[in-house]
């Protein structure tokens, strides 16, 4: 008889908690090795967690919604079948732990006659930080790869600083509510009783907007944890770059013209679709080559020229959200290799089957709301890149084309509206319409044979 702990796992090296958002066995259930018992989300995937050991499912300590650091213990296997079970009873965060808001179990949703009051911002910042050079300290200043970087950026000390996160951790949301609040950066040196604490400001944000109101008969609902986390990230992403868009006309005319040769016996060798998407993202790479200014990242008053291209692809999720699986190194694969990548991260994103490093390191990203029928978009410049690439609908139009003899006439043409948001703190208009305007006639002009 043996009891094995089921553990809270570590999706990444930058990855100090997650949340359990479902469990997919109940107590009593048996279990196989590999097989999948409970989701988790974190601040950067969704995954399903496979079962350490076969046998059967005793005790489930962490409930659903609630979040825990890693290696927290949230269940107990018990690979004899005959011993008793344990109840299930969701167990408490470590007591480093800053509260956590749950996510709300799948019930029906309760009318409220007002909006919740916010947890007091005090209660996070009482804490006094510790000593430089301190244990507490260094715990507090070992925040993400993200955080580092956009503190950085705006000249934040993090050691100056008391997060909500595991130990004090400064977390994504830590540092966007202190920097929309506009407060003085604070220094490593300081002390919190005279350095601004980011949850200290946490509610300053929001009381640059009035609360929204609840009127009777209306449903309020939490936000999911993969909403709450989109939030933030947006609302970071929107405060970082400065925002600026092109609009650009596309006529994928030879494209359709490549794709309908190809397709047939491209799917059969393949057994991949043969959408537009493999062909834009090979004129995309190509094009970033020229451009560098476009797959670059800003640190601080640096700017950093990835020599990788790594493409984010924007999928949405059913019922709702959203994720960025990314294809590394897309400048190594053909069209079919491309292909394949785009479909295989589609998939796994929307059976969410993603790993921590799928969805990672972009370089530049693209995303596709054409396919439900949008003609343009301007989205926001994911943190860490310089732009995004927006594809609206591909639709049949009719244009003006000068033929070989000059005249002018009418033909029907297969088009799509393209739209580039690009941080206009290191990128030009110019250099940004430059790169559309290459990116336009690559598409145009594509070989017969394909790229």
């Amino acid at each position: 008889m043996a009891r094995i702990d089921v553990i809270m796992p570590q999706m990444g090296e930058s990855i100090a908690e997650g949340t359990v958002s479902r469990w997919l066995k109940k107590v009593g259930d048996e279990v196989k090795r590999d097989e999948p018992i409970f989701e988790i989300s974190t601040d950067k995937v969704d995954a399903e967690i496979p079962s350490p050991s076969a046998g059967i499912l005793a005790e489930i300590i962490v409930g659903e919604g609630k979040t825990v650091g890693v290696n927290t213990v949230v269940a107990r296997l018990e690979t004899d079948k005959s011993a008793p079970l344990g109840a299930s009873a969701p167990a408490p965060a470590p007591a480093a732990a800053a509260p956590t808001p749950a996510v709300a179990p799948a019930a029906a949703p309760v009318v409220q006659a007002t909006v919740p009051a916010p947890a007091p911002a005090a209660a996070v910042a009482a804490k006094p930080a510790g000593a430089p050079g301190s244990l507490e300290e260094r715990l507090r200043t070992k925040s993400s790869p993200l955080v580092r970087r956009i503190a950085a950026e705006h000249g934040v000390e993090i050691a100056g600083m008391q997060g909500s996160g595991i130990a004090g951790r400064v977390t994504k949301k830590d540092l966007v509510s202190f920097l929309e609040s506009g407060a003085a950066v604070p220094a490593s040196s300081a002390s919190t009783a005279t350095a601004p604490s980011a949850s200290a400001h946490a509610g300053a944000a929001d009381s640059h907007a009035p609360a929204a109101t609840v009127w009777a008969g209306d449903v309020v609902e939490p936000m999911s944890k993969m909403r709450r986390l989109t939030s933030d990230h947006m609302a970071l992403a929107r405060r970082v770059a400065a925002h600026v868009s092109t609009f650009w006309e596309v006529d994928l005319t030879r494209v359709t013209r490549v794709r309908n040769a190809m397709r047939a016996s491209f799917e059969a060798q393949n057994g991949q679709k043969l959408t537009y998407m493999p062909f834009i993202i090979q004129a995309v790479v190509a094009n970033l080559k020229k451009h560098p200014y476009l797959n670059a990242a800003v640190s601080g008053t640096d700017v950093i020229y990835r020599k990788r291209y790594n493409i984010g692809i924007a999928v949405a999720l059913e019922p709702s959200g959203l994720i960025v699986p990314v294809i590394k190194h897309a400048e190594d694969l053909s069209l079919s290799g491309v292909a394949k990548a785009a479909n295989d991260l589609a998939g796994r994103a929307r059976s969410k089957k993603l790993g921590p490093a799928d969805a990672q390191d972009a370089t530049f990203t693209i995303s596709n709301p054409g396919v439900f029928g949008s003609l343009t978009g301007t989205p926001i410049i994911p943190v860490g890149t310089t732009a995004i690439l927006c594809l609206g609908a591909i639709e049949k139009r009719p244009k003006v084309i000068t033929g070989a003899d000059g005249e002018d006439t009418i033909a029907i043409r297969t088009c799509a509206y393209f739209s580039l948001s690009f941080d206009h703190k290191v990128v030009d208009g110019a250099d940004a319409d430059r790169f559309m305007g290459d990116l336009k006639r690559s598409l145009e002009q594509i070989p017969e044979t394909g790229f």
